[in-house]
């Protein structure tokens, strides 16, 4: 999540809104992030009904918790990049700069 902060004006180039999504509860969403230092865009939390939007996008594991993945929405609302990976690998923001930049 840090990553996405320190190239957050990059993003805004590209007029991105990033979010962050956690099938955790608030609470521990607020704590986590607050970890994390200061995030200055959106951290939601998919909690109740549990992972929810998870099930929707096919990321949410049996053991209730979420793959790491990437997506990028237009605003047509239509998803044009997927990037599910393991959760200890930080994908380079680079690429989803490329993407941003096709679009």
């Amino acid at each position: 999540m840090p990553a996405y902060e320190e190239d957050l004006s990059e993003f805004d180039r590209y007029d991105t809104q990033v979010l962050g999504i956690s099938a955790d509860n608030v609470p521990t969403s607020e704590a986590w992030a607050k970890s994390m230092g200061t995030l200055s865009y959106p951290l939601l939390s998919d909690f109740w009904p549990h992972g929810y939007a998870a099930v929707k996008y096919s990321i949410l594991r049996e053991e209730g918790i979420t793959e790491r993945a990437l997506f990028i929405v237009d605003k047509e609302g239509i998803i044009r990049y997927i990037d599910i990976h393991d959760i200890s690998t930080q994908p380079d923001n680079a690429e989803l700069i490329k993407v941003l930049k096709t679009l």
